[in-house]
């Protein structure tokens, strides 16, 4: 395993989470009623108190 290679890896992993995380604000953006429409599965709180996604297994099908 190169040095290049684990930069190759860092850059795209960050890189998809930064996108997860730029359409994950869009979504948030919208009304409330407009994500239920589309579907947008319900926002949790989590014990470190910030906003996650939560999909249940019936919803992911």
């Amino acid at each position: 395993m190169s040095i290049l290679s684990s930069v190759g890896r860092i850059a795209a992993r960050y890189s998809a989470a930064r996108a997860r995380y730029c359409s994950e604000r869009a979504l948030l953006s919208l009304p409330i009623e407009l994500r239920k429409d589309i579907g947008w599965p319900q926002i949790v709180v989590d014990a470190q108190n910030s906003r996650r996604i939560a999909i249940s297994l019936s919803e992911a099908r």
